[in-house]
């Protein structure tokens, strides 16, 4: 490799730049030694991979005042850790290159970390999609067995949460070279990324995953940006309450959740399921439980074999008036997806997960002797969905040892309709800036080359609101990594079954936000992924193809490649006497119908609601020309408007015309 050292460097500056009393300690796994704390972040580890031509930033934790003296290379950096025991020393850029070894001291200890890579580093962030295991991609076996790189570095943060910004990871963490025991659980989509990359782009390649199943984008954005963004501010403010006294902030948000449940179509001003009342008047819409509870969608019941959407739970739990008097938690099984909870009418908790169990610490005070009213609101907007049981998952535990388990029979009641309730602001996977603060602030002050971004599917009941959002995150990164930090969106893929008519699409609303987000930037690219979907999956397999577009927008953007990064993209939308001509930039040796004479998915729209119909469309050098007979003044055209469009046109360079939407101007004279 260009640039290789031995770490004959590093002693030699450490020899001259130490007293020759100071010790030499150091341990093999890059750990502090003689029973120290680690003097370095985390993130600076064996195999690390740090970020070529940029100042390099280098810090962790010392005693306070503790001078900190620091070697990379040639480089050289003397430091003295501030009041709270953080230092950080900026030595000069490093070209491409390596290994090196990384070297801090003190006066009373070293650290030294071996085998650091000097490159490009990327951030791959998102939902499930972009933590979608290299053994869920297509032919995994193959892939596995044959991988294997020193100049590819792979480094997963853990999947932690928090309600404020954190200085360190929530687990430890360790940077590994490619084999088949590391690339086997690492993010497909990111791996097959910087192994396309590399066929062009020779230099080390340092990849973080930092991505959670399911998470929405607000948790991935700080709450700084959020504040100012000024969207969330009640729900902020509860999160700013969570962090001194959860139990308080719990009860504050059962009331926004209430004034949610109350803005629905159709519900009664005293329609209160949480209420905290005696039995009276529960009969009214609520129906028995099976005793094993589990996932409604097995219960045998045709309304629920295919619901998602809010089912409310109630039992009730006689206690003594000692058990009353006693400090006590609400354990629950886990709810398949999220749930929100009462005891006798006030919200104690709220959390997301499928898997996990609920524990929720009950305030002073709450709980009484005799009757004492359990709810359980549960949504579910995926597959099976519910609370688990038997009904003995479910208990009271006292503080004494001794519990009530809640088997004295569940209730439920189903509620209509998908407009979901609000997240809790303090859920991981759902809340505001929790993966922020537990994920991405870690990362503080790392360089980094570029950000990928995989993430929406969890957005989609909000599209209307991403692009702002979608902004919102991009300029939050930038202001920690860089004002120009290269930003590539993957679009939404194909996911369900096609659609027989034009009509709304939440997913294809939610797609063109990223297109037009990405489109106004120059320092951001889109990857399109809707011909390489699964009509079946919402988690399709095929990274390799997802992994090569995305590496062709990074050459676009970061290396100047004049290759387009995106593939076809609309620029303009004219009539044309009774035609609509649509003109595309960003195709690479011409457009291409597959599978048919004329590319199919387009659609000419009226100014009036559901007026969209298909059009006949011809290809004409670099446009498209579109009529459609029923629709007589088009305003816009759309193509690929569906959550499972059908696609078959192409560049030459096997990139489809990806989803979008274009106001009708007139032609130019």
């Amino acid at each position: 490799m260009p640039g290789r050292r031995t770490g004959r460097t590093v002693a030699l500056v450490f020899a001259l730049l130490l007293p020759a009393a100071a010790p030499t300690l150091q341990a093999a796994d890059g750990q502090a030694t003689a029973g120290t704390s680690s003097l370095l972040h985390p993130v600076f580890q064996d195999h690390a991979v740090l970020q070529r031509d940029r100042p390099l930033r280098i810090h962790g934790q010392a005693p306070p005042g503790t001078r900190v003296r620091v070697a990379l290379a040639d480089r050289l950096g003397d430091v003295h850790a501030d009041a709270g025991g953080h230092w950080e020393a900026t030595l000069p850029a490093l070209p491409a290159g390596g290994p090196h070894v990384l070297q801090v001291r003190t006066d009373t200890a070293e650290q030294r970390v071996e085998d650091v890579l000097v490159g490009d580093v990327w951030l791959c962030a998102g939902q499930s999609n972009m933590e979608l295991q290299v053994w869920r991609s297509l032919d995994a076996r193959a892939e596995i067995a044959g991988a294997g790189s020193d100049a590819i570095r792979l480094l997963t943060v853990p999947q932690v949460g928090h309600p404020s910004p954190q200085a360190g990871f929530g687990a430890p963490v360790a940077w590994r070279t490619v084999s088949p025991d590391s690339v086997r659980d690492f993010s497909a989509a990111c791996f097959y990324f910087a192994r396309a990359l590399r066929e062009t782009v020779d230099v080390p390649m340092g990849l973080i995953s930092a991505a959670w199943g399911g998470s929405r984008i607000q948790a991935w954005t700080s709450g700084d940006a959020l504040r100012e963004a000024g969207a969330d501010d009640d729900a902020l403010g509860v999160l700013d309450l969570y962090r001194r006294d959860p139990a308080a902030a719990a009860a504050r948000w059962g009331a926004i959740w209430a004034g949610w449940w109350h803005d629905r179509e159709g519900v009664a001003a005293d329609d209160a399921p949480w209420r905290a009342a005696s039995d009276a008047g529960i009969g009214d819409g609520w129906l028995d439980a099976p005793r094993d509870l589990g996932a409604w969608e097995q219960w045998g019941l045709p309304d629920l074999a295919d619901y998602d959407g809010l089912v409310w739970y109630r039992t009730t739990v006689q206690l003594e008036a000692g058990q009353a008097a006693r400090q006590a938690v609400l354990a629950l099984g886990p709810a398949d997806e999220m749930d929100t909870t009462w005891v006798n009418g006030t919200a104690v908790g709220s959390t997301y997960g499928a898997g996990l169990a609920r524990a929720y610490a009950l305030p002073p005070g709450l709980l009484r002797a005799g009757d004492n009213t359990v709810v359980v609101a549960v949504l579910d907007t995926y597959r099976d969905g519910g609370l688990s049981g038997p009904a003995t998952a479910h208990r009271l535990q006292f503080d004494d040892g001794t519990s009530v388990p809640l088997d004295g029979g569940w209730r439920y009641r189903v509620a209509p309709g998908r407009d979901w309730p609000p997240r809790a602001p303090w859920q991981d996977a759902a809340g505001l800036s929790t993966l922020y603060n537990g994920m991405i602030a870690p990362l503080a002050g790392i360089a980094l080359r570029g950000a990928l971004w995989y993430q929406g599917e969890s957005d989609t009941g909000e599209a209307d609101a991403y692009a702002d959002r979608l902004r919102v995150l991009r300029d939050d990164w930038r202001s920690r990594f860089g004002s120009q930090l290269p930003f590539l969106v993957v679009q939404l893929a194909n996911y369900g079954q096609p659609s027989f008519a034009p009509g709304d699409s939440d997913w294809a609303t939610l797609r063109e936000a990223q297109r037009r987000v990405a489109d106004e930037d120059a320092a951001s690219a889109l990857a399109v992924a809707i011909d390489i979907g699964d009509r079946y999956d919402i988690h399709p397999p095929n990274k390799q193809e997802l992994g090569r577009r995305l590496a062709r927008a990074a050459r676009h953007v970061v290396y100047a490649d004049p290759v387009p990064a995106s593939g076809p993209t609309p620029r303009s939308a004219r009539r044309e006497g009774d035609a609509v001509v649509v003109g595309f930039a960003g195709i690479d040796g011409g457009l291409v119908v597959h599978g048919a004479a004329a590319p199919v998915g387009f659609e000419l729209c009226g100014a009036a609601a559901g007026s969209c119909r298909y059009a006949d469309a011809r290809v004409q050098g670099d446009t498209v020309v579109l009529r459609a007979a029923d629709v007589s003044a088009p305003v816009r055209v759309r193509h690929a408007w569906a959550d499972s469009p059908m696609v078959n046109l192409f560049d030459r360079a096997g990139v489809p015309v990806g989803p979008f939407e274009i106001a009708i101007g007139r032609a130019a004279r």
